[in-house]
């Protein structure tokens, strides 16, 4: 059957993650759980205030943020991974489906499912501390960004992978670092230099803070600033993710 007639692939990238909602959904909402125990709770109460907030109120952007970002990725490296393995990407790109369509598609389902299991963070946190969203528009925006940033880093990382071990590769050397260094559990005023000067280049830091500003209306950065970085990341990797489709690279056996 053409792909011209089949169930557009954004739509079945949601099946497929509504699907396994207790593979999808449930680890990370109980993940972020035991984070609100243990730093909130237990270590929050020994440290006080930050920046006019409690600490758990503090940290509940960040660990929000966190869940998107690992969970936007995750989604579209092992997603577009397994339709590599399948041999199903090959059909896609001899198809008239635009190149952009194809991408779109999963960047959709890796975002949608960044924004639920967000949304489940978000509502567990409730039970732990009170939040008011000061700024929506800004808490929404810099969730589709920041999804967006991390399904496109998330695509190119599938398309080099040669195997499933290498999709993991790059979550646990490069993104579990740069998310505890992004500004999740502190201030990066609370950094001398040059750790400081070093938090300032990773772009979680950015995402994390668009999103703080957003609920809490408190930042380590200028919003500008934040959502600067997100675009040129987006426009950058969506280059970049584009370019490869469109020569086959690591798709085409």
């Amino acid at each position: 059957m053409a792909w011209s007639r089949r169930k557009p692939h954004e739509g079945r990238e949601i099946m497929r993650i509504m699907r396994i909602w207790t593979q999808t959904l449930i680890p990370p909402a109980i993940t972020m759980t035991l984070y609100f125990v243990i730093f909130g709770k237990l270590i929050g109460s020994r440290i006080g205030q930050m920046h006019g907030f409690t600490y758990m109120q503090y940290i509940v952007p960040g660990l929000v943020m966190m869940s998107i970002i690992t969970n936007s990725y995750g989604n579209i490296s092992s997603s577009f991974f397994g339709a590599k393995f399948s041999r199903a990407v090959e059909e896609m790109l001899v198809s008239p489906m635009p190149n952009w369509v194809i991408l779109l598609g999963y960047v959709i389902g890796a975002v949608v499912r960044g924004v639920v299991v967000g949304a489940l963070v978000l509502l567990i946190a409730l039970f732990f501390t009170d939040l008011n969203v000061v700024h929506p528009i800004i808490t929404f925006l810099s969730v589709v960004l920041g999804a967006t940033v991390f399904s496109l880093a998330g695509f190119v990382n599938a398309v080099y992978a040669k195997k499933f071990d290498d999709i993991a590769l790059v979550p646990t050397f490069v993104l579990t670092p740069l998310t505890y260094l992004g500004g999740v559990f502190y201030s990066i005023d609370l950094l001398g230099q040059p750790w400081r000067s070093i938090s300032l280049v990773n772009p979680i830091l950015y995402m994390v803070n668009a999103f703080r500003f957003g609920v809490l209306g408190a930042s380590d950065v200028p919003i500008v600033e934040s959502f600067v970085v997100m675009l040129v990341f987006v426009a950058g990797l969506s280059f970049v993710a584009l370019h490869l489709l469109k020569r086959g690279i690591g798709l085409r056996s």
